[in-house]
């Protein structure tokens, strides 16, 4: 009989982007980008303690498709 820990399927981890792995993927210059944070039309972020700035892929996948949805 298999024990329970064999049965637990792992879960797939939310890629971290940086945000010029994001101004690359949507081709905006950086600027552009930091002024849709400011104005909060960009994806939702995260500051890690050191200050870096990270974005999930899930969150950002999210956003893209609100701007699809409004075009």
């Amino acid at each position: 009989m298999p024990s329970r820990r064999s049965l637990v399927v792992a879960k797939p981890r939310d890629e971290m982007l940086t945000i010029p792995q994001v101004i690359e993927e949507i081709g905006v210059p950086r600027a552009t980008f930091y002024r849709w944070r400011q104005c909060k039309k960009g994806p939702k972020a995260i500051k890690l303690p050191n200050g870096a700035v990270r974005i999930r892929r899930s969150e950002f996948e999210r956003w893209i498709a609100t701007l699809e949805e409004a075009a």
